[in-house]
């Protein structure tokens, strides 16, 4: 790699790595926030919400990522014409699109780690969020263990623990279920366990007493040793196995089979959109530093600065943006419709081909 090269390179990439730790840092203490008051309102440790944190980071950097790369590109270029280098090398005999060569070296490491986060990272960091949330949703013990409060881990029942030892053993405990319209019961028990096991939660009761009220005043009472209650909702365990379409590898998105189709409740165009976008927003990270670059060294050296340029790969940035959501809307609609999805890299690479071109010829642009 020539030193040229080397040199707007090695600026480009340091300037895209502070800026996307400082996207990501901004984007993940905005949903640390929510997911700090949701953990903690439902009784999780602080070890479970930076677990929570970590797995949502590959999503957020996959949001950030190209919007960084973008910024990089406008700040980097911005210097590099305040300080009269690119005029410079213009004057050595560099063209635009010899000029673009590093750019285009930084749009493919850019491209690189979009592949390797839509790929791989994301899809597994969301199927392990997903399976991490359903577990903590099936373990009822965090709901339960509260000394001396009631507590309501299903709607219709409610229970109450004097004491609680340090092994979860509930001491001198109230369940009251009032779940059947015709009747209510309540159990007192001297001692207590909740056992999670599968998709839910039970609680075996130990040496009791169960109260049972029916109609017009009638009381009956039984004892018991051992009683078990399911304090599962009536639906736990749906969620849980149902297969989620983001979380899938892109082979299988491709593939598209019924057993999938069916698992996810998705259809085939949804499938196709999801997989080939995989491949579209790298390219589209990937490209769009390419061309704000060539839009910004096509108005030549100015003392009034870039700040015409900058606005004008803002707004292009923008328009293929809305280009690319548009197409995805259109991939949902129709499985035949999957190649939509890189319009909007198609865009970016013939917009960026062409802004070069015309940077070879001044004066006719000037024209």
């Amino acid at each position: 790699m020539a030193r040229f090269d080397r040199y707007v390179l090695s600026l480009m990439l340091a300037v895209f790595a502070f800026f996307a730790f400082v996207l990501v840092a901004v984007y993940w203490v905005n949903r640390a926030v929510r997911l700090f008051e949701q953990l903690i309102a439902d009784g999780q440790t602080a070890a479970v919400f930076l677990e929570f944190s970590l797995l949502t980071l590959p999503n957020v950097t996959r949001l950030v990522l190209p919007i960084a790369a973008f910024v990089a590109t406008l700040h980097a270029t911005n210097r590099l014409s305040g300080e009269s280098e690119l005029v410079v090398m213009q004057a050595t005999g560099f063209s635009p699109a010899r000029l673009a060569r590093p750019v285009l070296y930084f749009g493919l490491i850019v491209a690189l780690l979009m592949s390797v986060l839509m790929h791989w990272l994301v899809p597994v960091s969301r199927a392990e969020l997903t399976k991490r949330s359903d577990a903590i949703e099936r373990n009822v013990v965090a709901g339960l263990l509260v000394e001396g409060a009631f507590v309501n881990p299903v709607p219709g029942i409610t229970l109450y623990a004097r004491d609680i030892t340090d092994l979860g053993e509930l001491r001198h405990t109230l369940l009251s279920d009032m779940r059947d319209a015709s009747g209510r019961a309540d159990y007192f028990s001297e001692r207590a366990f909740v056992v999670t096991e599968g998709s839910g939660a039970s609680l075996v009761m130990v040496d009791g007493m169960a109260m049972t009220s029916r109609g017009e005043g009638g009381l009956e009472v039984t004892r018991f040793e051992n009683l078990t209650f399911d304090l599962a909702p009536p639906d736990a365990g749906v969620a849980g196995g149902r297969v989620i379409m983001r979380e899938l590898p892109t082979w299988r998105l491709l593939a598209a089979t019924p057993g999938d189709l069916s698992a996810t409740g998705a259809s085939r165009a949804q499938f196709l959109q999801e997989g080939h976008e995989r491949f579209a927003q790298p390219l589209m990270a990937g490209l769009i530093p390419v061309m704000a670059f060539a839009i910004l060294i096509l108005g030549g050296f100015s003392r009034m600065g870039l700040v015409p340029q900058i606005a004008a790969a803002v707004v292009v940035a923008i328009l293929l943006q809305v280009v690319a959501n548009a197409a995805s809307d259109i991939a949902v609609r129709s499985a035949a419709a999957w190649p939509a999805v890189y319009l909007a890299p198609a865009m970016a690479a013939t917009l960026s081909a062409l802004t070069l071109w015309l940077g070879t010829r001044p004066r006719r642009w000037a024209a």
